[in-house]
């Protein structure tokens, strides 16, 4: 296969299998296979790109660089052409995508009923991944929108998929709100191409950098840039966007919410990165606004913002998961919380230059990988627990671990993970965040000493409502329902299989380390990227 079709492969797959499903639907277990091997050939495909993106020297450690593979889906070159580009970050995002996704559906083709599945599930589940995979390689901002509508639609239908009251609720509150934010990203992305006369990627960061030469004035770009920013963070249910987490989260199938924690999400991380240090990088706003500000003035400005978010999310998430008296709603609300220290150590990187913000970027991408295998592995185990028990009720479920001691063994790998114990991948993750903010600290960045506050603070939390989860689930005598709980064996067996990924990632952190480096640095190389998408770009 040419390197050029190796881009696109990921999208085709998702999208084949998503219409084979769909046609199969009458025959349950051929659909079922489809999906399956459709998924495998989805791992197939961004192993591909991972492969050609990144060198044997950057996995092993010796010397190596990486491969930037782009994808015109036309006959007309970039920037007026529709491109897909595969650099390391969105590789590094890709492989997240696809590590969740298995374990998401292999789970679902025993989960789900049998009924639910036949009609919707597998088509909607792989609409879903298309759309993620669309987000994560286009290389202009319309497409963007694009892909996240892609991704969004089969969502909505997915949280309000057991159809009753609450399931409604909660699925018309996360349509409402998405679609606002859509419409606003759709008038921002006007904006922009009116202000700066391109929609690449690409293009954009390379007139932005030489934003006089093209005639730009770079005070509206902000201002939109702003929307923009605002809109990303609703999509990854950021504060003061997280309205509607708890209950879209707790409202749909158990593999859904670990999509949509485990990577839905981090769409809206991958496109907070790629705004803020791949478009606007180079970009600088002289004396716009009447502040003074230049060279890297853009990240300067939204810096501060993204601070004031992340630790609104620490703060309302922790708090809002030891309030909660039912697992769901602690994982619903330790998303919030967790997301928080991700985009934390994003404030940090924008807010710093040189080697810190390489290290807050690294963070950034180590914590989100961590983030999306542990809470993905934590939802699954709570339908597990649903399914097993009936209820994830902490009055209803007292007592499991003597029932389920492999379930209970799983949990606890999640919870270390997401506490951050070592040598689990969350262990590294926070180090690197703290670590982040220290370096912030010492270089004078003013908001440090309050994010070092506000991890620290936030770690703590992690700790009380995880621990409390734990004991509430599965310490205490059994109650009524746990003693006549069956044994779903081959859910079991999947979440067990998957805990075990936490503690491989972890042991054997080297190799993510440097893929995560390597993934930071293509984030932060604008004017390399710009070469990539191809030489017509900006002329």
């Amino acid at each position: 296969m040419a390197l050029a079709h190796v881009v696109v492969a990921p999208l085709v797959i998702t999208l084949v299998t998503a219409i084979l499903t769909l046609l199969t639907r009458r025959y349950g277990r051929l659909q079922r296979a489809i999906s399956l091997l459709g998924i495998g050939g989805y791992v197939l495909a961004v192993g591909a790109i991972a492969s050609r993106v990144f060198s044997i020297g950057v996995l092993t450690g010796a010397s190596g660089e990486t491969t930037t593979l782009t994808y015109q889906l036309s006959d007309w070159g970039a920037p007026f052409g529709i491109s897909l580009v595969a650099d390391a970050l969105s590789a590094f995002m890709l492989v997240l995508a696809a590590i969740v996704s298995v374990a998401a559906l292999v789970f679902s083709a025993r989960y789900v009923t049998e009924y639910g599945q036949r009609v919707a599930y597998h088509s909607l589940f792989h609409f879903m991944l298309t759309g993620v995979t669309g987000a994560f390689l286009t290389g202009d901002i319309f497409n963007l929108f694009v892909w996240f509508e892609v991704m969004l639609m089969p969502s909505y239908v997915l949280v309000v998929f057991y159809g009753r009251s609450e399931h409604t609720r909660a699925a018309l509150q996360y349509t409402v709100l998405n679609l606002l934010g859509s419409a606003l990203m759709l008038v921002s992305i006007g904006g922009l191409y009116a202000t700066t006369g391109t929609l690449n990627m690409a293009d954009m960061s390379r007139r932005l950098t030489h934003a006089s030469q093209y005639g730009i004035d770079p005070a509206p770009v902000l201002g939109l840039s702003a929307i923009l920013l605002a809109v990303f963070a609703l999509k990854a249910g950021i504060v003061p966007f997280q309205f509607w987490v708890p209950a879209a989260y707790k409202a749909a199938p158990a593999p859904i919410s670990a999509m949509l924690a485990g990577v839905t999400k981090k769409v809206g991380v991958y496109a907070i990165v790629r705004l803020v240090f791949t478009v606007l990088g180079g970009a600088s706003l002289d004396s716009a606004l009447g502040l003074g500000l230049s060279g890297s003035a853009f990240s300067d400005f939204l810096g501060p913002v993204l601070f004031i978010m992340a630790v609104g999310s620490i703060f309302v998430g922790g708090l809002g998961a030891v309030s909660r008296n039912d697992l769901d709603g602690v994982l619903a609300y330790s998303s919030i919380g967790q997301v928080g220290f991700i985009v934390l150590a994003i404030a940090l990187a924008a807010g710093t230059d040189g080697p810190i913000r390489i290290v807050s970027l690294i963070a950034v991408l180590v914590y989100s990988l961590n983030h999306a295998i542990a809470k993905s592995l934590l939802f699954l185990i709570s339908g597990v627990i649903q399914e097993s028990v009936g209820s994830t009720r902490f009055s209803a479920v007292g007592g499991l671990a003597s029932r389920r001691p492999i379930l209970a063994g799983s949990f606890f790998l999640g919870a270390l993970a997401m506490i951050g114990i070592p040598p689990l991948t969350g262990f590294f993750g926070k180090l690197l965040v703290f670590d982040s903010a220290g370096r912030a600290l010492e270089a004078g960045v003013p908001f440090a000493e309050l994010a070092l506050g506000a991890a620290l603070l936030g770690a703590i939390l992690t700790i009380i409502y995880m621990s409390r989860a734990w004991s509430q689930v599965f310490w205490g005598s059994q109650t009524e329902p746990v003693a006549h709980a069956y044994r779903p064996t081959t859910l079991v067996a999947i979440v067990a299989g998957f805990s075990l990924l936490v503690v491989v990632l972890g042991v054997g952190f080297d190799p993510v380390y440097r893929v995560a480096e390597t993934a930071a640095n293509a984030a932060m190389d604008h004017a390399g990227y710009v070469d990539a998408v191809g030489p017509e770009v900006g002329q």
